[in-house]
């Protein structure tokens, strides 16, 4: 459906410099050196690095199962899935720690994702390159890429291995806590962006950028309150609003394949359905997105993911100000009276209307699917995933402002840019039924709570969200969550915010690594 850009290409020409084992934590092809036999040229490195932005298309990683983790085990979504074990880990009854799907998948990819990194990082700088900037910007590239796979480790399991050079599989590697690991990624982030380019040209489109190193930079700060750096990270793009970076007037904007890597992205995973094979380590590795298939409506998909229907509800508390419901509501969800919602959009979902038997009144999750140009899903869908949004960077600046002594005043600028954008036309805060969100830092921080929710469900976000407000962290959090998802109920303070350490890392490592508290 659409060009194939280079960084496909050259991740699906011939993979030398792979990794895959049995073992999870390692982290090379038995059958591959680590002596640098093969680095030896400019084309070797960009070799070594496409195969690492390859990862981004294992299954443990944003393609599918991932999403489970990130958006269902949130308050936004669930799982209904007849995989009782998948739909578990959604629903924090964890038994087995090494069900791979829901834990195992994710540590290896993860680490085999950043094994590949390692060899970028330890061979390229004794590569000879003509130009010295290109060689920063593979460097660059393969620490901003090292630093995103370590914010998913430290976010998920808060604590793991830190392995900073290629090691072969018999390498047993030392535990450290998130401390260290939030430090290896600060210091990652600060070095990709002091590398990297502004933007690339369109034969490199999707490659990441300043702008990308920087706002994932500033996530990292704002997960450990360190709100100050963060503001200082987000303002380089901010200050660059309408040149670089902005928000595109229709919302839709972002999750299709028809308009991507537009102003709004930051950076997105360029997923294609031009290569519809499977999940090994080959040419024929499928580059489409699989989530898709997981989230779409009984008889399309396998409907194992939904939403929560409180979503709706908050979407619905506010008219936008030509009278209409909130048209994010209409392009996140699809559920039964989503027609009468919204009677001058198209009334069927991959044309067709609501099935009242295989549907009953569950809530699926339209965002990402594929239904605006087809009636099936399968997992090869062609959009690209957008990691993190300029609305994302716009919200969490607002975040920074009010948690650095700014006025929520001053905070709800950055909201309403957001809120106003021409598809939505929602009123400003100020003149919104959320005015007294205005009042005070704590009516605001709590409103802002719910903008997100509102404009990023379903992003991979939320997680990490519940987790830097507090609300993992006490019994009133957790009842709050408990109104909005049931799942809640299972939830155990000081063990479920935190994920298991696969088991057999922890039978195999020697007693380096250690399993996570009260598992």
């Amino acid at each position: 459906m659409k060009s194939t850009n280079s960084i496909l290409f050259g991740l699906l020409a011939t993979l030398i410099f792979t990794s895959c084992s049995h073992d999870l934590l390692d982290i090379e092809n038995p059958n591959e050196p680590t002596t640098g036999t093969y680095w030896k040229t400019e084309d070797d490195a960009q070799k070594g690095l496409n195969a690492a932005y390859s990862r981004f298309y294992k299954e443990g990683t944003w393609m599918r199962w991932l999403s489970f983790r990130y958006d269902l085990a949130s308050d936004e979504g669930w799982s209904s899935s007849p995989w009782n074990e998948l739909a578990d880990w959604t629903r924090f009854n964890y038994v087995n720690y090494n069900f791979w799907e829901g834990n195992n998948g994710h540590w290896e990819d993860f680490y085999v994702s950043i094994y590949r990194t390692n060899q970028v990082l330890k061979y390229v700088p004794d590569i000879t390159f003509e130009n010295q900037a290109d060689k920063d910007y593979v460097i660059g590239q393969a620490e901003f890429l090292r630093a995103l796979w370590y914010f998913q480790i430290v976010t998920l399991w808060e604590k793991g291995a830190l392995v900073l050079e290629p090691k072969d599989g018999s390498y047993k590697p030392e535990e450290v806590q998130e401390e260290q690991l939030w430090a290896q990624i600060e210091a990652d982030l600060t070095s990709a962006a002091a590398k990297l380019p502004d933007a690339w040209d369109a034969n490199n489109t999707g490659r990441a950028t300043i702008g990308a190193a920087k706002a994932l930079l500033a996530k990292a700060y704002m997960q450990q309150h360190k709100f100050a750096e963060a503001k200082s990270e987000l303002q380089w793009l901010i200050d660059r609003e309408n040149s670089m970076y902005g928000l595109m007037d229709d919302y839709m904007d972002n999750f299709t394949h028809y308009n991507e890597n537009n102003m709004e992205s930051v950076f997105e995973i360029q997923f294609s359905d031009e290569n519809k094979g499977g999940t090994g380590n080959d040419a024929s590795m499928a580059t489409g997105f699989q989530r898709t298939q997981f989230y779409a409506p009984g008889g399309i998909g396998w409907q194992d993911g939904k939403a929560r229907a409180w979503l709706v509800g908050e979407y619905k508390r506010e008219k936008n100000l030509d009278g209409n419901n909130d048209i994010r509501l209409y392009h996140n969800l699809y559920y039964k009276s989503s027609p009468t919602d919204f009677p001058e959009e198209n009334p069927l979902i991959y044309g067709r209307q609501w099935d009242d038997g295989a549907w009953g009144d569950h809530l699926f999750i339209r965002k990402y699917s594929t239904s605006y140009f087809r009636d099936r899903e399968d997992y090869f869908a062609p959009n690209n995933y957008r990691i993190i949004r300029y609305a994302d960077v716009l919200l969490m600046y607002a975040e920074c402002i009010v948690e650095t002594g700014g006025s929520p005043t001053e905070a709800a600028v950055y909201v309403d840019k957001v809120r106003s954008r021409p598809s939505t036309n929602l009123p400003t805060l100020q003149n919104s039924a959320f005015a007294n969100a205005l009042n005070s830092k704590e009516a605001f921080l709590k409103r802002l709570q719910m903008e997100r929710a509102l404009e990023l469900c379903f992003e991979g976000w939320r997680w990490a969200d519940l987790k830097r407000w507090g609300l993992l962290d006490t019994q009133v959090g957790i009842d709050e969550l408990k109104s909005r998802d049931p799942d809640f109920n299972n939830f155990i303070l000081d063990k479920h915010k935190r994920l298991p350490i696969p088991q057999i890392e922890v039978d195999n490592s020697d007693g380096k690594l250690t399993q996570n508290p009260n598992y």
